[in-house]
């Protein structure tokens, strides 16, 4: 590489974690737009949840299939991305393989990234016919038409794209590393058990034409990794990078257990309590607005359930286990939430274009994106909480919007307003007097 080389490189450089570092800023202060929950509590346990669930991928081998092929490409990515570390230093330097000094510790290194760029290959391709050949249920729901369903192909395809022009790269390095008397300052260095059955597909080529064939695949790839990681911003990809405070933050809670609403839960104290004194506590503030009962929008969501939505894979265990969603009713837990993703979004968007101030826009998740008829097919089974590959809690969103709609609209389903009617009225769901309650004792 001359100067001018390391100059655009160094360009590139900037440019690439330049974006990528204004995305994270926008992702972080989207997430922010949720409500405080203090989710600092037990630090050893979610440690082991990160490790064993984010890390150790435990919840993806429920499906072996899917999962062992994901450990494949997920170890596969993470591990040859070390390489790129090596690729920057020597795009900055002109250097070439930099650490190639290591000598064998070097050579197992190149040689398990090539094994692992083949097994990705393969996996990739196994994740291409499910979900376009064979056509899983799951990836052919109603919910995964248009950009969904294009953006899992087109990270496919990326994917695809990376690992060729690896292992073309080292094929073409090989083969200048093995022109006799060396070749300009390609030094002999790192083992390619994959790339050298490629290599002698260049033996008819000149070495400036293979020169100028490396250097094409070297660049390529290095901007083919600095478009992956600006894509993720746009993409469900996203869980790369979020699936590990995503389950550091997870509930810790039983599944079975909801949160209580702290000004409900005083209110009935007080109710309960013969010898409290309702004028005891400090009388509210006459111009404070008063706290929302649920969510109906985004910003009433706490800022863990924003994470949840931004950490979606979307791939669809919670939708296929969904008992509401298999007897066919509207409900999808996966869409619930991409519309909280994409409402997200949308509030980030019309902050960005009024300079940090978010102007109404008439629109809220609940109606505009999620409907009621979704919320209330929910049987609050928790099967989407515990299918969820990355502890994501679709159940926690829709409790808070049902909470909104009966505390601050009154917009139950007739039944529910008829149970707690006779709840109210007559101390038990069903309708009869309280008097009549034991007369079940009269058959026995």
């Amino acid at each position: 590489m001359g100067y001018l080389d390391n100059i655009l490189f160094t360009i590139l450089l900037v440019i690439g974690f330049g974006y990528f570092y204004l995305n994270v800023k926008k992702i972080i202060r989207n997430i922010n737009l949720g409500a405080a929950v203090n989710r600092k509590d037990n630090p050893k346990a979610r440690w082991k949840n990160m490790a064993m669930i984010a890390l150790g991928q435990s919840k993806m081998v429920r499906r072996p299939i899917a999962g062992v092929l994901h450990i494949i490409v997920y170890v596969g990515f993470v591990i040859i991305n070390i390489e790129l570390l090596e690729i920057i230093i020597d795009g900055l330097f002109g250097t070439h393989r930099i650490f190639a000094f290591l000598g064998t510790a070097y050579n197992v290194l190149i040689g398990s990234f090539e094994i692992l760029a083949f097994l990705v290959l393969f996996a990739v391709t196994a994740f291409l016919i499910r979900r376009n050949i064979i056509k899983l249920n799951r990836f052919i729901h109603s919910d995964l038409k248009g950009w969904p369903k294009s953006d899992a192909n087109y990270i496919l395809y990326f994917e695809i794209t990376l690992m060729t022009l690896f292992l073309l790269m080292n094929a073409t390095d090989l083969h200048l590393q093995n022109i006799p008397g060396g070749y300009s300052h390609f030094i002999k260095a790192g083992s390619f058990p994959i790339s050298q059955f490629i290599e002698p597909l260049f033996n008819g080529y000149s070495n400036g034409l293979v020169m100028l064939l490396s250097e094409l695949f070297w660049w390529l790839h290095i901007i083919g990794i600095f478009v992956f990681m600006n894509y993720l911003y746009f993409s469900k990809h996203l869980h790369i990078l979020l699936a590990f405070p995503n389950t550091y933050f997870a509930n810790l809670n039983p599944q079975g257990q909801f949160d209580n609403l702290e000004s409900v839960t005083n209110e009935v104290k007080l109710m309960m309590d013969p010898n409290a004194d309702p004028y005891a506590t400090p009388a509210p503030d006459e111009n404070a607005v008063p706290a929302k009962f649920g969510a109906s929008d985004i910003q009433d969501l706490n800022w863990v359930q924003l994470l949840n939505a931004y950490t979606c894979t979307e791939c669809g265990r919670c939708t296929s286990s969904c008992p509401a969603n298999q007897t066919g009713k509207k409900l999808s837990p996966r869409k619930i939430m991409m519309d909280t993703r994409d409402r997200m979004e949308e509030v980030g968007k019309n902050i960005d274009v009024n300079k940090g101030i978010f102007v109404p826009d008439n629109k809220s998740l609940l109606n505009d994106y999620i409907t009621p008829e979704e919320l209330w097919a929910c049987t609050s089974c928790n099967a989407c909480v515990e299918e969820c590959p990355v502890n994501i809690s679709p159940l926690s969103i829709i409790m808070d919007m049902r909470r909104y709609l009966v505390m601050e609209q009154s917009a139950a389903p007739t039944p529910i307003n008829a149970m707690m009617s006779n709840i109210e009225n007559n101390g038990a769901p069903w309708q009869y007097s309280q008097q009549d309650r034991l007369n079940w004792k009269n058959e026995i």
